[in-house]
């Protein structure tokens, strides 16, 4: 009974930390209008060193970075590509379906009003701007005619200097003002993806549930950084297609997860100091959580 007694006031405890600590914070967003603070550092790459890998870095992501139409079912950011790379994203996912001579942007079956060509426009407008940062980019071959994406992309990038194709992993002064691709099965350019999440792990029934995979995922990428390939893990999921998570959508789940992330990254780092996560790709998430990641690089 005692026991009992002590582990309930353990979790009201825990519960008013985590109230505290969240109140007012920018944990999870859904609103379209990036808002930032006039001190919010942007090129916040400028103070890793030159001499770091990539792999190396913990680094804010997007999964499905512009899934931003389809309704609540497909939906899985609210802000556009720059808003992204300003409030500090710098690993993009996008899924792409070759059409003829054009590569478009979609998710799943959803077109997402922009092209392949468009979102490289971005990126570059962003690190002509900011020019100490660099942005990775996972391009999944989607829908039909996926053998013809790799092609058309390499094709699309083959006289830009600006753009890493090659698979050995840059230090961070050889990204600098540059594209990375990360390769992984069915896209061959680019540094090399490792991924934390087994197949699966996106599907949320329960958020207890979705909490211990991502701790699971987590700590795998703690102990494999630092090598030769990207790490990646998500905290993204999604119910939609189970039975008893059915009313869960991206956004719901986010709604839970990202301040839960929030507080997870808060004690790791203070447990592990000095540790590496890789990427983190997110669903809407917050400017103070992309800085909690953004945190494991000072």
């Amino acid at each position: 009974m005692q026991t009992t007694a002590k582990s309930v006031l353990y979790r009201v405890y825990a519960l008013l930390l985590f109230m505290a600590f969240s109140h007012g914070k920018d944990l999870f967003n859904d609103n379209g209008n990036l808002q930032l603070p006039d001190s919010y550092n942007i090129g916040w790459m400028e103070a890793i060193k030159d001499d770091k890998f990539l792999s190396d870095i913990t680094i804010p992501g997007t999964h499905d970075t512009m899934a931003l139409y389809g309704g609540p079912l497909a939906e899985c950011q609210a802000w556009n590509l720059n808003d992204q790379l300003r409030a500090g994203i710098r690993y993009l996912d996008l899924r792409i379906f070759a059409l003829e001579n054009k590569l478009y942007i979609m998710h799943g079956v959803v077109y997402q009003h922009t092209s392949f060509i468009d979102v490289l426009d971005t990126i570059r407008a962003f690190l002509s701007e900011f020019p100490s940062e660099m942005v990775l980019v996972r391009v999944k071959p989607d829908l039909f005619d996926k053998d013809n994406v790799e092609k058309m992309v390499e094709k699309i990038v083959s006289n830009d200097k600006n753009v890493w194709v090659k698979s050995v992993m840059p230090t961070m002064g050889k990204a600098r003002g540059k594209i990375v691709f990360v390769q992984k099965s069915s896209f061959k350019l680019g540094v090399p993806l490792l991924e934390t999440d087994t197949k699966g792990d996106y599907e949320v029934t329960h958020i207890a549930d979705k909490e211990n995979t991502i701790d699971k995922c987590l700590t795998q990428a703690a102990e494999d950084t630092g090598r030769d390939k990207i790490v990646l893990s998500y905290s993204s999921g999604t119910g939609v297609g189970t039975f008893w998570g059915m009313f869960l959508t991206p956004k719901k789940v986010s709604e839970k997860i990202d301040p839960w992330l929030d507080q997870y990254l808060r004690r790791f780092f203070n447990d592990h100091p000095g540790s590496c996560l890789g990427v983190i790709a997110m669903d809407f998430p917050g400017i103070d959580l992309i800085q909690e990641v953004i945190q494991f690089n000072k």
